[in-house]
C-alpha cells in the first residue's frame, strides 16, 4: 500500500521558516518523480516544487523560487520542503504527491493527507 505522510506544518510569522517532511512507503522512492502541491481556502491547488526521481533535477513555481527548496533522502524514503522567507500568501495546506505536477494536480489519489501551514503575525 502506498503511503505519503506529511508533517512539519504550523503557525509561523512572516519572514520565518518551516521544514516540511513527507515519509513515503509502498513504492521505491528515488524511482518516481515527486512534487509538493498546496491549496489555500477557496483556491485551486497549485504546484510549488518538483524533483525528478526523488533526488534529481529540481523545479519551482515562480511564486516560491528563491525561497523554497525541495530535496529527497533515498535512505529515509522521505521528501522535504524547506520554506524560508515565508509570506502570508504562502498559507495553505501542503501536500506531497507522487508524479510530476502535470499528472499529480489532476489525480488527488496521488497526494498525502496534507499539513497546514499558516503564516501570520
Amino acid at each position: 500500500e502506498v503511503q505519503l505522510v506529511e508533517s512539519g506544518g504550523g503557525l509561523v510569522q512572516p519572514g520565518g521558516s518551516l521544514r516540511l517532511s513527507c515519509v513515503t512507503s509502498g513504492f521505491t522512492f528515488g524511482s518516481v518523480d515527486m512534487c509538493w502541491i498546496r491549496q489555500a481556502p477557496g483556491r485551486e491547488p497549485e504546484w510549488v516544487a518538483a524533483i525528478d526521481d526523488g533526488v534529481g533535477g529540481k523545479f519551482y513555481s515562480d511564486s516560491v523560487k528563491g525561497r523554497f527548496t525541495i530535496s529527497g533522502d533515498i535512505a529515509k524514503a522521505t521528501l522535504y520542503l524547506q520554506m524560508n522567507s515565508l509570506k502570508p500568501e504562502d498559507t495553505a495546506v501542503y501536500y506531497c504527491a507522487r508524479g510530476d505536477p502535470t499528472e499529480a494536480l489532476h489525480h488527488r489519489e496521488l497526494w498525502g493527507q496534507g499539513t497546514q501551514v499558516t503564516v501570520s503575525s
